[in-house]
Order: structure tokens, then C-alpha cells, then sequence
């Protein structure tokens, strides 16, 4: 990758002056009065059973566990796709697997003009909108640069490969304030010093943004749309193979004396800090005043990765099977928690199963707007302001190409899993077995049969993804990595 050398950001102060900036520009399209600003925090490789609220005993997240006790904690809700750039797109898009564009991490394709996503949405309708971290839909010299999606501030990594080095010296940052567009230097991180951890630089950015949007009478109380993509916990392979370790954090923190593995101290502590920023995140939105009318979702991209560390070690799946890159409940069931203090009553756990693609209508619902066309996603809005939710999926639908072509599905308590192309499905009782132990398939060829005939019309052809089935070998197939 090339980029200019641009000497514009030395520290994480003058990285908050340059957001700053965009303060300056006016709304052009006043909005309803009083919308609610909406943020999306997204963790990146953040397992089910990574938080004390879903039943974590050794890691610390006492403020997600408050934001969870505060609003509402959902035990069935899906990421779009058990990998980073897939699970973001249908994020975006609102749609699953079967229909949005990327479908895998192994081809680097960009958003298209075309795209409607869920920024373009809210800033056509008044919002002003943030994306802060990891994007992986487009890069540089691409039609998927964050900007070009409805975005007007942009601050992070614009793939997912440069998004494993927690101590890059450089950044994409897009300013319509200032009009600058391009790459930014983290000179404390120059000549491989490790001095400015980028998650530390996006919580810096997080909490400028929404100071200097706060909705007030000089903004005609336009409201905000932060998407802070966080990239805790995920791995930095390359480091890792560098140095044995790939849990980049700069102390363990509060585990140093722990007797575990340095790994495993390293992504404790990374997950006690994210959770220690979001909690910095709430406390400056309760200074600003918005707290009450400002709706937070929590979630991650998919499920726990084993890459360089044990995800067994700290039940990071929890009861679940399986892990990143699996279409098994471990690999895509994750934390989802929403906290809106002006609509949603403290305390709910809900078993409601919904997924990443279904964040789109509901942003459209809060925000008072229309959603695109052609999603595959519903609206929640109304589970969630203590209406009655009629609208609720039949099945939801999953497809991963990075090991051959397989499928996935849920209908009910019923799951369905295709290993390959062309083989039989595995059918398992989430109600009954939540770990995917029981292949009940045999048992009950009448719910096989409606999902086979599901699956036949679940999916559209893509020349960018085949089907295909593996070739026959006597080792493993290397699964791709992000």
C-alpha cells in the first residue's frame, strides 16, 4: 500500500484539534425536533461469553454490565457473517449473506455508489454521522471509502489487515471542515516506536465527536450517528509471529499478577479497557446533558478467534460451539446490549432473535425515516420502546465461502447446518441444546425437509461467489484470515 507522508498529527491532543474542526460545518438539513442520537459500538472477535453480564467470571466489564442492567441484554442475537468484513457489510446494508455483496474476508471488493447504507440513510435525513476505527468495506482509491458511503467524519483503518497493528503510524482520517482526505501520521508510533495506541486515539475521537455535536439550539439540535468500530480484541498475527504474542495492549493492567499465560492477560486487560472507555463514553454523555436521548447498541463482528491465544481458557464462547470462522452458534451468536434511557425500561433480557442486518430499519424507525428497499433486514423499534413486536423473522440465513460453501439457517429453536455443498444438513434443538452437540437431523426429516427447501431460495447467484466444493486433500484446508 502506498500513501503519501503526511506530518499533519503527532499526538492524540492535536488528533483531537484536527476533529475539532469539523464543528464548523452547518446543517444544512434541519431535522425533527429532538430525534434521538444514536451510536453503535461495535467490538471486533469479542466472544459470547466474553462479558460478565453473558457469564464471563474472570474478566472485569463492570460498565457493560451496567449498560446491559440498564437496558435491554439480548441472548439471541447473530452477527452478519462469522468474519470482519462480510459481518460489516451486512451491518451496512442490511442484508445477510445470501444477498449483500461481500460474502467473505478473501476478496478485498468496495461498497459501490449504489449502496444505500445505514450512514447514507441517517445523513440524508438530517443526521450527522461518525465512523471511528475498523471499516474494511473499501479502500484507499475506492468507491467504498467511508466518506463516499455517508460518513462526514472519519477517523481509522480502512482494511482489515492494517487494522491488526494496534500501533500503526498511520491513519485514514477524512475532515469536511478542513477538507482533508488522506492518510495522517502517528509520529509517536514512527520507526516502529510504540507510543500512541490507536484504541486509546479513537475513545479520544469518540468523546470529541460527541461533545461537538451535542444537539443544542446552535445546531438546530441535529442529532449523531457514531459508528465506533473498535478493533479489542482481535489479534495481531503478524506481531504475533514476530513475538510470540499477539494481544497488543499496552499494560496488562489489572491481570499483571494473574498466573495466566501473557496472552491471555494481555486480552483480558483489552477487554477490561474497552469496557473502561465505553464507560467514559456514557459519563460524557451524561455531562452533555443527551444521555436520556441517546440510544446505544453493543455488539461484536462474530465470535472469539484462537490466534495465539486459548478461547477455551476464558469460556469465550460460553456455552456456544464453535468460534470465528464457524457458522455454529459460537462462531456468529454474540453480545448485543441496547441502553436508550428515554424509551427502553432497565432491566429486560430478551430471547428474541434477531441479527446485524436488522440494525438498518431500526435506525430507520428512531430516526423517523425511511429504510431502503430491497434489506433483508425488520425493525426491532418496536421490542424495544415496549410495543408489541408482530414483525419477526421465519428464518435467518448465513453463507461462508473461505472453506468450500457452507450454510447455515434458523427457524425457531431450529438450526440447520450444511458442512459443504451438497451435504446433508446437521439440524440441532437451540431450545434444548444450545451447544450443538445433538445432531438431531434423522429424528425429524419433516423440519429438515422445510429448511432444504429454505435454502434453495435463500441465497442469489454472485459471480464473486460460487458455489464450490472443496478439493479433496489429506490436510486440512487453511481457513483465510482477516
Amino acid at each position: 500500500m502506498t500513501r503519501p507522508v503526511l506530518a499533519l498529527v503527532a499526538t492524540a491532543a492535536a488528533l483531537a484539534r484536527v476533529l475539532n474542526v469539523s464543528a464548523e460545518v452547518t446543517n444544512t438539513l434541519p431535522p425533527a425536533p429532538r430525534r434521538p442520537n444514536i451510536i453503535f459500538i461495535l467490538a471486533d472477535d469479542l466472544g459470547y461469553g466474553d462479558l460478565g453480564c453473558y457469564g464471563q467470571t474472570r474478566i472485569k466489564t463492570p460498565n457493560l454490565d451496567q449498560l446491559a442492567a440498564e437496558g435491554i441484554r439480548f441472548t439471541s442475537c447473530y452477527a452478519g457473517s462469522t468474519v470482519c468484513a462480510p459481518s460489516r457489510a451486512a451491518l451496512m446494508l442490511g442484508q445477510h449473506t445470501g444477498h449483500v455483496f461481500l460474502r467473505g474476508n478473501s476478496q478485498s471488493l468496495p461498497l459501490q455508489p449504489e449502496h444505500v447504507t445505514v450512514a447514507k440513510m441517517l445523513r440524508a435525513s438530517g443526521y450527522r454521522t461518525a465512523m471511528i476505527g475498523k471499516w474494511a468495506l473499501g479502500d484507499e482509491h475506492t468507491t467504498g471509502l467511508p466518506e463516499l458511503q455517508g460518513f462526514d467524519d472519519v477517523l481509522g483503518y480502512l482494511n482489515q489487515t492494517h487494522a491488526h497493528d494496534y500501533y500503526t503510524d498511520h491513519l485514514w482520517r477524512h475532515d469536511p471542515g478542513t477538507g482533508f482526505d488522506g492518510w495522517i501520521n502517528l509520529h509517536g508510533n514512527l520507526g516502529g516506536k510504540q507510543v500512541e495506541y490507536t484504541h486509546d486515539l479513537f475513545t479520544k475521537a469518540a468523546l470529541n465527536f460527541v461533545k461537538i455535536n451535542k444537539p443544542d439550539q446552535f445546531n438546530h439540535y441535529r442529532p449523531f450517528f457514531l459508528y465506533l468500530a473498535y478493533t479489542i480484541p482481535h489479534a495481531n498475527n503478524e506481531a504475533g509471529a514476530r513475538t510470540g504474542n499477539t494481544m497488543q495492549v499496552p499494560s496488562a493492567g489489572p491481570y499483571a499478577d494473574e498466573p495466566w499465560p501473557a496472552p491471555e492477560k494481555n486480552k483480558a486487560a483489552m477487554i477490561t479497557l474497552l469496557d473502561a472507555d465505553i464507560g467514559r463514553l456514557r459519563t460524557r454523555l451524561k455531562e452533555l446533558r443527551i444521555d436520556t436521548n441517546t440510544v446505544i447498541f453493543f455488539t461484536s463482528d462474530n465470535g472469539p478467534h484462537a490466534e495465539g491465544v486459548d478461547p477455551k481458557f476464558h469460556a469465550s464462547a460460553g456455552p456456544l460451539r464453535g468460534l470465528k470462522r464457524d457458522l455454529y452458534e459460537g462462531g456468529i451468536r454474540v453480545p448485543m446490549i441496547v441502553n436508550w434511557p428515554a424509551q427502553i425500561r432497565p432491566g429486560q433480557v430478551s430471547d428474541f432473535a434477531w441479527a446485524n442486518w436488522d440494525f438498518l430499519p431500526t435506525a430507520a424507525d428512531i430516526a423517523l425515516t425511511k429504510a431502503p428497499k430491497a434489506i433483508d433486514g425488520i425493525s426491532i423499534y418496536p421490542l424495544l420502546t415496549g410495543q408489541t413486536q408482530t414483525n419477526r423473522h421465519e428464518f435467518l440465513y448465513w453463507e461462508f465461502h473461505e472453506r468450500g460453501f457452507q450454510q447455515a439457517a434458523r427457524m425457531g429453536d431450529w438450526k440447520a447446518f450444511r458442512p459443504q455443498a451438497d451435504e446433508p444438513l446437521e439440524l440441532y434443538n437451540l431450545q434444548t441444546d444450545v451447544g450443538e452437540k445433538e445432531n438431531v437431523a434423522q429424528n425429524n426429516p419433516e423440519v429438515v425437509a422445510k429448511f432444504e427447501a429454505y435454502l434453495k431460495t435463500a441465497r442469489t447467484e454472485a459471480s464473486d461467489w460460487p458455489i464450490k466444493k472443496p478439493e479433496k486433500t489429506s490436510t486440512p484446508v487453511e481457513p483465510a484470515k482477516p
